[in-house]
């Protein structure tokens, strides 16, 4: 809560300071709401990135009552009431969702899009020419009862992870790899290059350029 006060009360001022100086005519209403809007995200990005500045998360495994859980808490929370509603919505256009993406510490290459969801920004990287479909999901935290990790997401060039799809924690997905739509990467799995999979859970059905399935020979 002291940090979301602190991102409202610079909008506020950052309002304020707009109204006073600028001559919004008639307009003035809805230019100061819209500045205000977009200033609490602003400051909310700069301070989320100087808590994680301040109190990092690591990967790997959070021990139950250890500092590291407390910091987590904090970050998640806020989060969830700031951020994750933006990314749920799909009304920010997908360029910009960029600038949000790499502003809340995600490693993008150049020419990388997402559409889909991105939890836990810091822990992952995706490489150049890499689209990530509609309301697919990265997700690279584990809860699976009283176990709280993060494990990072690690994605090559020029990949395609389709629309729908689930990309799980400690995930590893190499250049020219396709991820088909609906397909669900279970945790730790390792996506070769120029590998395509597909299915619940994803299992490889093909390769780039092949019209080959696995396990069969190839034409004579």
């Amino acid at each position: 809560m002291i940090l979301l006060a602190c991102a409202v009360g610079g909008a506020v001022a950052t309002s304020y300071a707009v109204g006073t100086q600028v001559s919004l005519s008639d307009f003035r209403g809805v230019a100061l709401t819209l500045v205000g809007f977009l200033a609490v995200y602003l400051y909310a990005i700069v301070i989320f990135r100087l808590f994680l500045w301040a109190f990092p998360l690591r990967p790997g495994e959070i021990p139950a009552g250890s500092r590291q859980e407390f910091v987590y808490h904090v970050y998640l929370l806020f989060f969830l009431i700031l951020f994750y509603p933006v990314m749920r919505s799909g009304f920010v256009p997908v360029p910009l969702m960029r600038i949000v993406y790499l502003g809340l510490g995600a490693k993008l290459g150049a020419n990388t899009y997402i559409s889909g969801i991105v939890l836990d920004p810091g822990f992952i990287t995706l490489g150049d020419n890499t689209l990530v479909g509609q309301y697919a999901l990265l997700v690279p935290h584990v809860i699976e009862g009283a176990k709280l990790a993060h494990h990072p997401i690690r994605v090559g060039s020029n990949v395609t992870i389709g629309a729908g799809a689930i990309v799980l924690s400690g995930v590893t997905i190499g250049d020219d790899a396709i991820v088909s739509t609906g397909a669900v990467v279970i945790k730790g799995a390792q996506i070769g290059r120029g590998e395509i999979w597909g299915g619940v859970p994803a299992r490889l059905i093909g390769h780039k350029g092949s019209d080959t399935p696995p396990g069969s020979s190839p034409p004579v």
